[in-house]
């Protein structure tokens, strides 16, 4: 597995995303690992215990896959992979990119930002800075998965820290006006008060990104297409079993959790295997 030379985010809008997930994330989670958790639950107890655990579970897998998306490098290696000839390239799905000026293997796209063509381009993702591709889709999609876990979580506990445990200080019309136009925590109110009201609207913004990033993908993913190929085509969708093993490699059942567990993938990202609808439709062309 290759590793990218420079994995930092290059644009500005991709800097801003990225420290949304980069730096606020492990500055809320001291937050609420030393205020909100203790002010519900005793410290020492079972409860504690378990809350504190599963938050550093969730933490670790969020920001595990997140930097795997980042490093891993699934380019088009055109320096090791030989291309087919020009007169096998059209058949087997290969076409030039003009950018590149070099053949690109099926199912592969150029990212104008990232410079080089990616290997199964999904997207690219604006809060790592960096494409998803054959390599780092199984990273992205678990990120997305326990960031919207991890939202959940601690939405609920902050829900109970504010509205119940400190009703008086936050059940007024002046947290609805903060919560709706966040600007109003820059003039009024103390900065403690502020500051916990922040971190609940990034909280709640956490949880609708990760909740329609996994609404749009998980279809896309289950039908073994990539996002240039939702609802255009069905070449590679060889059942739930297939399409899932294609993301999350051959050790799928475990992959999801932890970014350190080694899952091969069955495919090698330059050639696909293509359902049977389309392989009989292509064997009627050449009769």
């Amino acid at each position: 597995m290759r590793v990218r030379r420079n994995p930092l985010p290059r644009r500005l809008v991709d800097v801003l995303c990225y420290l949304v997930i980069g730096v606020f994330l492990p500055i809320v989670f001291i937050f609420e690992i030393i205020v909100v958790l203790p002010a519900i639950h005793e410290p020492g107890g079972f409860l504690h215990t378990f809350t504190f655990l599963m938050a550093m579970f969730l933490l670790f897998n969020i920001k595990g896959n997140m930097l795997a998306c980042m490093v891993i490098d699934t380019s088009v290696d055109h320096e090791h992979v030989k291309a087919p000839p020009d007169s096998e390239a059209v058949r087997l799905g290969w076409r030039h990119c003009t950018t590149c000026d070099r053949l690109a293997p099926p199912r592969s796209w150029h990212c104008k930002v990232c410079g080089v063509c990616i290997l199964k381009r999904d997207h690219h993702c604006l809060f790592t800075g960096c494409c998803i591709g054959h390599q780092n889709h199984r990273y992205f999609m678990c990120f997305t998965m326990y960031l919207l876990v991890g939202s959940i979580y601690a939405l609920a506990y902050n829900s109970v820290y504010m509205w119940l445990l400190n009703g008086s200080i936050y059940c007024n019309w002046l947290t609805a006006v903060k919560l709706v136009c966040p600007m109003f925590m820059l003039v009024i109110g103390s900065f403690w008060t502020n500051m916990q009201l922040l971190f609940y609207s990034l909280n709640i913004l956490a949880l609708l990104y990760a909740s329609v990033i996994l609404a749009y993908h998980v279809p896309i993913v289950l039908r073994g297409e990539v996002c240039a190929e939702s609802g255009k085509q069905h070449t590679y969708n060889n059942g739930l079993h297939c399409n899932l093993r294609s993301v999350f490699g051959q050790r799928m059942h475990v992959a999801w959790l932890s970014p350190l567990v080694k899952s091969q993938l069955p495919d090698d990202g330059y050639t696909w295997t293509i359902n049977s609808a389309e392989k009989s439709m292509e064997t009627k062309k050449l009769k």
